[in-house]
């Protein structure tokens, strides 16, 4: 689905209907005692730079979300049914964490301890008024800081209702986001029908991959290979993470700036299975972009070598295929970009570097920086820039993503880095952005898309020369 914020989604006027978890729930959640299983690393280190970035006096939103439309008057009974199916159905819904002195610990509710509570909201019979609603109500209630943190949103009218979740970070990644209007739509078309939903496998609980992944990070020390390939990348980053190569217009040490969205269409389907065809004997499209993305930002930055962290899933078991979590590791590579000539040597040049590291994407970051010698306090949400990749056309319901206009909502907020998506989506490549709002980051990243769009076009048709 197309990944943008609140503000481009479709967003019309209605009746707005919220479901929280409810006041016996978070009574029962309360009372329980500790859940044995630890958070993983990531969720702790975003809950901890939460913190942080709060103890320093800024509120920095950082939830995501998804939206979609239910076609046809709709029943909220069964629609806050299907709601609460979907929820107890994955465990890191209904667990959360606590401090204990500086220690964060998990509870975890039995599903039969799960129960929504519906309110009405009002008419909004203003679109902006009801965007800025919504972001405010997701902002208060989908934080990191607080449980739950979670709000189910539903507008309606009298030939539907678009449905607006959100989530904080720390219980879902993109892919998770994706897979959620198909799931909802199946809840609530047998509950409508009077029928049970498929019975199934029930997908597995990322509250247990959490509990395997920390203890293969934490049987590592700091004389492992992983932290060594780790510190000798961050040396070569001049003892930091790589941010995006271009001038971004910022101070150097100054407070995190507010940021700006930038979303669009990025290639057609044609253009984009052409791009894949010529770039797949080196990988795929994943390897194009970066191959691109690494000669543009040599061209407008100037930068000798393209040093990035590429975001990758590490469900690497099928049976996390189906489980909403937050499943995402990173893999350093280095570039050498002054030294290639042409888009060919450049996907060589990535390709190697991917085969060479992707495997340390298994190993949490927050681990491996927890080993090394340098303090990495975090300041910012984003630890790095990224330029993200996933292909979606298979994914449950993408084909009727437009049709029932389905999105995937990221906070755009305050931030220091460049964060790229892009997603291959049935019509085609769609990207969206969030980038420091200066008039310097503007101009570049105006430049960086178009020219990412140019290269991905001369490839589309024919322009460049046969990789070898």
């Amino acid at each position: 689905m197309r990944i943008t914020d609140i503000q481009r989604c479709e967003v019309r006027p209605g009746r707005l209907v919220e479901w929280t978890l409810s006041p016996a729930t978070v009574a029962a959640a309360a009372a329980l005692p500790d859940d044995s299983r630890p958070p993983a690393y990531i969720q702790e280190a975003h809950i901890r730079t939460a913190r942080a970035v709060r103890q320093d006096g800024m509120f920095v939103p950082t939830w995501l979300g998804t939206a979609f439309d239910l076609p046809g008057p709709v029943d909220l009974d069964v629609l806050e049914r299907a709601l609460r199916a979907w929820t107890v159905r994955h465990e890191t819904l209904r667990s959360g964490f606590r401090w204990a002195g500086d220690e964060l610990r998990r509870f975890t509710l039995d599903a039969a301890d799960v129960s929504l509570c519906r309110q009405e909201a009002g008419d909004f019979p203003d679109a902006d008024v009801l965007v800025r609603h919504l972001q405010d109500r997701f902002d208060t209630v989908a934080d990191a800081l607080r449980w739950p943190n979670l709000l189910y949103t539903a507008v309606v009218r009298d030939d539907g209702a678009s449905v607006y979740l959100a989530f904080d970070h720390s219980n879902v990644d993109a892919y998770s986001l994706q897979r959620i209007p198909a799931e909802i739509h199946e809840l609530y078309a047998a509950f409508l029908a009077g029928t049970e939903p498929g019975a199934g496998t029930p997908p597995a609980s990322y509250v247990d991959f959490c509990e395997i992944e920390r203890a293969h990070a934490d049987g590592i020390d700091g004389r492992h290979v992983i932290v060594d390939r780790w510190r000798e990348f961050i040396r070569r980053c001049d003892g930091t993470l790589p941010g995006f190569p271009v001038e971004l217009g910022l101070a150097p040490g100054g407070p995190l700036p507010p940021q700006r969205m930038l979303c669009e269409p990025l290639a057609d389907a044609q253009e984009a299975a052409a791009f894949e065809a010529y770039c797949r004997p080196y990988g795929g499209s994943l390897v194009g972009l970066l191959a691109a993305t690494g000669l543009i930002v040599h061209e407008l930055g100037g930068q000798p070598v393209y040093r990035t962290v590429v975001p990758f899933h590490t469900r690497v078991k099928s049976r996390w295929s189906d489980s909403v979590g937050w499943y995402v590791g990173g893999a350093p590579i280095e570039v050498p970009v002054d030294r290639l000539r042409g888009f060919p040597e450049a996907l060589r040049a990535v390709r190697a570097e991917l085969q060479a590291n992707r495997s340390l994407a298994r190993m949490p970051l927050a681990r491996v920086l927890s080993l090394l010698d340098a303090d990495f306090r975090p300041a910012s949400p984003d630890l790095y820039s990224i330029v993200s990749y996933l292909d979606t056309r298979a994914l449950p319901g993408a084909a009727r993503w437009a049709e029932l206009k389905a999105y995937g909502l990221l906070r755009v907020s305050y931030g220091d880095q460049v964060c790229v998506w892009v997603n291959r989506l049935p019509e085609g490549l769609w990207l969206a952005s969030r980038y420091p709002d200066t008039d310097v980051a503007a101009k570049n990243m105006r430049l960086y898309v178009e020219r990412l769009r140019d290269r991905i076009a001369s490839v589309a048709h024919g322009s460049l020369p046969a990789v070898s």
